[in-house]
Order: C-alpha cells, then structure tokens, then sequence
C-alpha cells in the first residue's frame, strides 16, 4: 500500500488524493507535521512541500503532476489518466494548468479574507501540520507563524484589496461556466475523470468546497459542481445526474460549446499572466547566459519563484510571482501539440485559435524546465 503525505486543506494534495481514490488504489493518508515526513521523506524532497507519496516499494514521487504520472504508468487504476485523442488530451494538458495554477487568487482569496467566518476552521485545519510533540500551548503561535506565509503567498498571487471584487466577478463567471457544462457531461471531457479534473480538484475542493465562506457560496451558486466535488472523491460512479447523458467521450471534431466557453475563459482569465511570465522568465534567462543546467539560477536551490511580473487582468494590473514550476506543466501541453500527426497539429491549433488560446501552443521559455530530484531546474 502506498502511502499520501498531504493535509486535508492543502490544494496540490486534493489532485493526489482524487486520483487515487477515483482509480481505487489503496493508499493511507498521513500529515506532513508526522515524524515519517519529518525523518524519511523531507530530507529527500529537501523543503516542507506537499503532495508526496511513498509508494509499496520504497519510491518517494514529489508533486502532483508526478504522482498521477507515476501512479498511471506503474499502478493498475480503474481509468487511464489520459484519452487516446491528441485533441481531447492537449485539452486535458490546458486544464491541467489552468486547474493548479489558474485558479489560485480566488481559491487563496476566499480562505484568507474572510476571517469571521472562515478563521476557526482553518486553526483546526492547520493542525495537522503541527510537528509531532508540540505541545498545545504552542500550536497558536505555529498557526500565526504558518498562516502569515499563506497570506504573504495569496498577496503574490495578486490578491490584494484592489483585486478582491474583480477575483470574486471572476470566479462567478467560472461557476456558471462550468455548471453550464455539468449539466450535460459528468466531467470535464465526458465519459470519466482526466488529468484536468484532478487538477481543477485542488482548488475546487481544498478551498472552495471545504473552507466555510466559499464552500456555502459554492453550494448556492454552483450545486452541479459542488455535486462534480463529491463525485471526484469517491471511487463509485453516481450517475444520478446523468440517468440519460451520453456515456462517452465529448467529440474531438465538434466540441461542446460549453467546453469551448471555459476554454475562451482560460484565453481571457489566465493566458495574459503566463505570456507575461515567460516574457519576464526569458529576459530572467538572458541575464544569465552562463546558468548551469540542472540548477535553478538562485541561491537556494528550494525556492520556487525568480520574480514578479506585472500584466493586465480585467481592466486592473497585477503583479504575480513568475514560477518556474508553471512552465514545466505548460511544456505537456506544447509537446503534445509538437509530437502530433499533422492532421491532429492542424486540429489543436484550430480549436485553440478559435478560443484565443493559441498563443499558449507556441510561447515558451528558451530554456526548458525540468524536475531533478524533486526540485525545478533549467536544463
């Protein structure tokens, strides 16, 4: 049995976790604050980072793109991680992006700024990373401590008191698109889970579904989705939604228009931020013609961002961390599009172009980035 470090309100383990219970792999949960985290795993992953897994034969897998990459090609799941179409599974790269990435100022918006109702569910949560032996006395002084870097984080992700109305009319556009698109199809590209289901899990579920104020707006606002939640954390299928839906892949030629609306939403909500990190990223790189490969350029070789980058967003400006990390999800979706047939290349770019997103297919940073022993690095 392989075993799943994470806590229950952390948004890169929700991906993790979803895989595996929708697969129906065996797996057990324990918290990072635990002495096995503590004394075997983060000396190897070398920073406090979560997800990780521990698989039945001792291999440590670090991040949540890994882990369902690791857990597809060495594990017998009950669905394959990807579908066979090129089209279908570039789509499916999209959303992984979009789903751990795109989705984090209204996810850190909604946890962070609504202390009155928010505040005690999150001291509870925190716990569980609390180091085994920690006395109690102790623990609200570690939650002030572990809190205020979740709050320096979201104000790196561009929330900030000028950007909260304009997160939250964000935010409600993405609801109703993606209840739109339940009404008619259990998940994202039809028949059953994929790569950008899981990836939309974590925020959707870590923080919007489960922390008070945006789990009650959740449930009013978007029931479908909330139901789409609760169906992505079971290893059953529920069908009582879709008693007469089409169990089927969405057609890869004539897409739904209500998967092509989410889509135009990523070309509007999400695009302008990663033009503007690879452009900072490649000026970042052309300062430093003599960074040695498989390093990160920065003198700690943990630290996951190389700067700030500033854009437009919905008629404001935002400036954000620039993270290595997103070009590395992003490269899956490149590839996919550069190790197609012609006849698929000239599909995705059609499809793409036609949700102002084909930009994303070609824009990349001169140097690609890697994943070398559980760190970002440039190769």
């Amino acid at each position: 049995m392989m075993t799943l470090f994470g806590i229950p309100c952390s948004l890169y383990t929700a991906k993790a976790r979803s895989y595996l219970r929708k697969q129906g792999l065996a797996f057990e949960e324990r918290s990072v604050g635990s002495s096995t985290f503590q004394e075997q795993v983060q000396p190897v992953v070398q920073r406090m980072i979560m997800p990780v897994i521990k698989s039945a034969d001792g291999q440590i897998v670090q991040d949540g793109a890994d882990i369902l990459r690791f857990c597809d090609a060495h594990c017998s799941g009950k669905y394959p991680l990807l579908p066979e179409s090129s089209i279908l599974r570039a789509i499916s790269y999209l959303f992984e992006l979009f789903g751990g990435e795109g989705l984090l100022r209204p996810a850190m918006h909604y946890r962070w700024n609504f202390d009155d109702i928010n505040l005690d569910f999150l001291r509870s949560e925190f716990q569980c990373l609390a180091p085994s032996g920690v006395k109690e006395s102790d623990w609200p002084s570690l939650f002030e401590f572990a809190s205020g870097r979740m709050r320096k984080a979201a104000k790196s992700f561009g929330v900030n008191e000028e950007s909260m109305a304009t997160i939250e009319a964000s935010y409600d556009q993405f609801l109703e698109l993606f209840e739109a698109h339940l009404r008619d199809h259990p998940y994202l590209l039809g028949q059953q889970p994929t790569l950008g289901d899981y990836a939309l899990m974590g925020p959707l579920y870590a923080h919007l579904y489960r922390d008070p104020k945006p789990g009650l707006l959740l449930r009013q606002k978007a029931p479908l989705v909330a139901r789409w939640v609760e169906r992505m954390n079971t290893a059953e299928e529920a069908w009582t939604d879709y008693e007469n839906a089409s169990r089927s892949w969405v057609s890869d030629s004539d897409l739904p228009e209500t998967l092509m609306a989410l889509m135009r939403f990523i070309a509007e909500d999400f695009q302008p931020e990663m033009l503007a990190h690879i452009d900072y990223a490649n000026q970042w790189l052309s300062d430093r013609p003599d960074l040695a490969a498989g390093t990160n350029g920065l003198d700690d070789p943990t630290q996951r961002y190389i700067g700030m980058a500033e854009f437009p967003w919905r008629g404001i400006s935002l400036r954000t961390s620039v993270l290595p990390y997103r070009f590395y999800l992003l490269q899956f979706l490149q590839d996919e599009y550069e190790q197609s047939t012609a006849g698929d290349k000239r599909a995705i770019e059609d499809h793409f172009a036609s949700c102002g997103l084909l930009p994303l297919l070609t824009s990349k940073t001169t140097r690609r980035v890697a994943r070398l022993n559980h760190l970002e690095v440039w190769e």
